[in-house]
């Protein structure tokens, strides 16, 4: 990751876009410290692509109305000693 101080990434900005895209996230800088990142556009859709989606997830979801038996263990739980 190459990292741009951010006057220079302003005066550069199409080497910079053109770096994200052939080598990967560039980093931009301000006063020393890390505030932003450019990234190529499809990692940024490959990124976005995995955000959950809990609705989607809930509307997706198996029905398990009465499809599946799940036993239980009838007998009872054991002697667990606690030192009281």
């Amino acid at each position: 990751m190459s990292s741009w101080q951010l006057q220079e990434a302003k005066q550069r900005f199409s080497e910079v876009v053109r770096r994200a895209h052939d080598e990967g996230p560039q980093i931009v800088t301000r006063h020393g410290e890390d505030v932003a990142v450019i990234i190529d556009m499809a990692e940024y859709r490959r990124l976005k692509g995995q955000e959950p989606d809990f609705k989607k997830f809930l509307l997706e979801a198996p029905d398990w109305d009465d499809d599946l038996d799940f036993p239980r263990q009838r007998d009872l739980p054991r002697e667990v000693d606690l030192g009281w």
